[in-house]
């Protein structure tokens, strides 16, 4: 016998909307927090920084971070599916 597919109601057939914010606010903390940390660095540039080399500096750091930040959050998503399928 199949089982019921995530973020449906088994009892009436219709999205299961606490299942989806269970699912959704980690997810945007994980978002969150590496913006936020990319974020740091991105206002000294605004700040103090500007057109020099340390500000170019940050720059590169705070799109690191970004590309560190996107990876987790990818891989959060694939083993969720995985615990979920």
């Amino acid at each position: 016998m199949p089982s019921d597919p995530p973020f449906i109601d088994p009892t009436d057939r219709t999205l299961d909307t606490g299942q989806i914010l269970y699912e959704a606010i980690p997810i945007a903390a994980l978002v969150a927090l590496f913006g936020g940390l990319a974020l740091v660095p991105l206002l000294v540039v605004f700040l103090v920084a500007g057109g020099s080399t340390l500000g170019a500096l940050l720059t590169v750091v705070a799109q690191f971070i970004l590309a560190v930040g996107t990876g987790v959050v990818l891989l959060y998503l694939l083993v969720r599916a995985e615990q979920l399928a």
